[in-house]
């Protein structure tokens, strides 16, 4: 499985990857969603993106939104984020998210994700 991590924070991106990385699973990292789009429109596939909300430049709502306009809908999508609102989880689900992640989170939380998407074996 190969996995696309969004973040503004170098911190986050290296603490996602690692926790990947640990799980065998391959990543490749954006700084914001319009260099993440940019990287899905040359062609390199994922199975999974998982999305910061804020983030300069294109905000993770906005890239999601942009992403399943554009017909990448077989991506499943992971918010990995601080917003912690109801309200904020539906619009991001009702954008083209697939499951949310509240930071701060750990390995077993991010397993548990996994495996509701069906990319882990719980």
């Amino acid at each position: 499985m190969r996995v696309l991590i969004v973040d503004d924070s170098r911190f986050v991106r290296a603490h996602l990857r690692g926790l990947l990385t640990e799980r065998g699973i391959e990543s490749e990292e954006a700084a914001d969603g319009q260099a993440a789009l940019d990287m899905l429109r040359t062609g390199r596939r994922f199975e999974l993106a998982l999305v910061d909300w804020n983030m300069p430049v294109l905000n993770g709502l906005e890239m999601v939104k942009q992403m399943r306009a554009e017909g990448y809908t077989s991506i499943r999508v992971m918010m990995v984020t601080t917003e912690d609102e109801t309200d904020s989880i539906v619009c991001a689900l009702n954008a083209g998210a697939d499951e949310y992640l509240m930071k701060p989170f750990d390995d077993e939380a991010l397993g548990e994700k996994l495996a509701i998407l069906g990319l882990l074996e719980s």
